[in-house]
């Protein structure tokens, strides 16, 4: 009967409910799977509290562990779905292994699941965003987010090199907060770390962004990645004029597989900084009020990250482990393989940022 109902419904309405009804039932199956197993054999994310006895002549009894990651609520999420970019920024730590990209309906559907499990916040991130479809495909996932899930904070992670005033105009509307990369106000060191734009100035446009964000009540957000080649810049004066509504000043991060070692398609370790110097810079911009500082131990373990089929990314060993796609498996079983660190997302203000901005 099923299959006769899919066959009369269009091909991608047929797979996306065909995607959720996996995700669910993997999902079942995983919740049901302490019943099945041996009496001896542990299962993560659940405790054995009793075993066969004259008080319990049924058998085990199982419960969750509240302090395994079972336990997690995807509060806060980042997906980079997809890898490519028009940039060659040397520490990127998430690079373009691969070219793929979920059909819409499918992400659509991964998003759904996610909300469903606590979703609160969702920042679109890359590779570079407007790279597919010329913007598209991240606008119509943005208004799926704000309009159809109706979450409190729909963000965007962007070089700013590709984004017109027209996609402001047909999507503004549905976005809480864009967040634009700039590691530097001297556009020769842009060049240098690889976010050179040829003729057009990475500055210039940043300042062009801004004024778009004004215009369409969209919060302004700028991300740095603090390095070798910046280190030493004062960057007061300039984000003080553009005055976001926060500066995220991360640390040169390396990760394996990325930007480090034999199979990377960067090679970052000349761009990596010492601890001594990153605090010299977050000292000598201590004056600006919306910088928020993520140092390497911050930003390894306090961000879900989702890749580009949907699998969250454990970063806690120093590379990048995939856990299976929550279209597989649903949302409580992968995220137990995450690697996040609840306390330390907590700790930098992710949550409280969750509902900052917010168009609702």
């Amino acid at each position: 009967m099923l299959l006769g109902v899919l066959y009369r419904l269009p091909l991608a309405v047929a797979r996306a409910v065909l995607v959720a009804l996996r995700g669910r039932l993997c999902a079942l199956c995983w919740s049901l799977a302490p019943l099945s197993r041996p009496l001896s054999l542990p299962l993560p994310g659940w405790r054995r509290v009793s075993t066969l006895s004259p008080v319990s002549p049924v058998g085990p009894r199982w419960e969750r562990d509240d302090d395994d990651e079972a336990s997690l609520t995807p509060t806060s999420v980042n997906y980079h779905f997809t890898r490519q970019c028009n940039y060659k920024c040397g520490f990127c730590f998430h690079t373009a292994k691969t070219s793929f990209v979920l059909p819409l309906e499918e992400a659509k559907m991964g998003l759904a699941m996610l909300k469903e499990a606590g979703m609160e916040k969702i920042n679109f991130s890359g590779g570079e965003p407007f790279l597919q479809d010329r913007g598209e495909f991240v606008g119509k996932l943005v208004q799926f987010c704000k309009q159809d899930l109706k979450l409190p904070s729909v963000s965007i992670v962007s070089n700013g090199s590709l984004i017109r005033e027209r996609w402001f105009k047909k999507y503004g509307e549905y976005l809480d907060i864009l967040a634009i990369s700039c590691d530097s106000f001297d556009e020769n060191v842009n060049v240098l770390i690889g976010r050179g734009q040829g003729k057009k100035n990475h500055v210039e446009n940043l300042h062009k962004l801004r004024q778009w964000c004004r215009e369409y009540a969209v919060a302004f957000k700028i991300n740095s990645v603090i390095n070798r080649f910046n280190v030493e810049e004062d960057m007061n004066e300039q984000i003080k004029a553009l005055n976001p509504v926060r500066w995220k000043v991360f640390q040169c991060l390396l990760i394996e597989g990325e930007n480090s070692g034999e199979d990377a398609l960067r090679e970052a370790e000349r761009f990596v900084i010492s601890d001594e110097e990153f605090e010299q810079f977050l000292d000598r911009h201590k004056d600006v009020s919306c910088l928020v500082p993520e140092s390497n131990q911050k930003m390894r373990d306090s961000y879900l990250i989702l890749d580009e089929y949907m699998r969250f990314l454990n970063c806690r060993n120093g590379r990048k482990e995939p856990s299976k796609s929550i279209l597989d498996v649903g949302v409580e079983a992968a995220i137990k393989f995450s690697g996040f660190d609840e306390m330390m997302f907590l700790k930098r203000g992710g949550k409280l940022f969750c509902n900052d901005y917010s168009k609702v």
